[in-house]
């Protein structure tokens, strides 16, 4: 089965440098307490980089790249590239209908988007709570909404479907003065590809 991966030396070369430049985001780098968080955008495009570790039988298994998020209240569309530029993945989601495709295979179409990616990527990738966590908010494993707050080290929360996520950095607008997320961690046990963790630097923000 194709999935989303790409040669071991680009990997470790790439990993390398996308997790350098994630550590280079000191703890002076987070906004103060005092900052504003925005309300949440249901129309806004995201772009950033995106590394995963994941095991694959019992291979430890890395990858990264960039992406590409856009969001409507009517659709959402992820596109995930390579290093080098090329589209390894888009991820489309409509009322009732997802679909996958990637390079070289036949679109690959259900009902779940959660389900549809991890079956197809071979590691899961929480596309639907990503459309709120992405914004610093979401739901808890008891089911309560909860709004993270600029200022907060390392603040994290335990969601409704298992996936812990941390919000390690934020930044601040210059104009507005809002802050946004600016890296996210998110981790999750799973029983096809063993200990997940997903790291999201965001890169910028507008609205489509």
């Amino acid at each position: 089965m194709s999935r989303f991966r790409l040669g071991a030396g680009t990997l470790v070369v790439g990993l390398a440098s996308l997790l350098a430049g994630c550590a280079s985001l000191s703890p002076q780098d987070r906004v103060p307490a005092t900052a504003s968080a925005p309300a949440y955008q249901s129309s806004i495009e995201i772009d950033g980089r995106i590394s995963v570790q994941y095991q694959e039988g019992d291979r430890p298994q890395s990858l990264h790249g960039s992406f590409i998020w856009t969001q409507t209240p009517q659709e959402l569309k992820l596109e995930m590239f390579s290093p080098l530029g090329q589209t390894v993945a888009t991820i489309n989601v409509k009322p009732g209908i997802a679909t996958l495709v990637q390079s070289g295979r036949a679109p690959q179409v259900a009902a779940d988007v959660d389900e549809l990616a991890e079956q197809s990527l071979g590691w899961p990738l929480p596309v639907s709570g990503m459309r709120q966590w992405l914004q610093g908010s979401g739901t808890d494993a008891a089911g309560q909404p909860f709004r993270a707050r600029p200022g907060q080290a390392d603040a994290g929360y335990t969601t409704s479907d298992g996936w812990r996520v941390v919000y390690a950095n934020w930044e601040t607008d210059a104009a507005s003065g809002q802050s946004r997320p600016k890296r996210i961690d998110m981790s999750r046990s799973t029983a096809q590809a063993g200990q997940v963790s997903i790291r999201v630097a965001i890169d910028g923000w507008k609205q489509p």
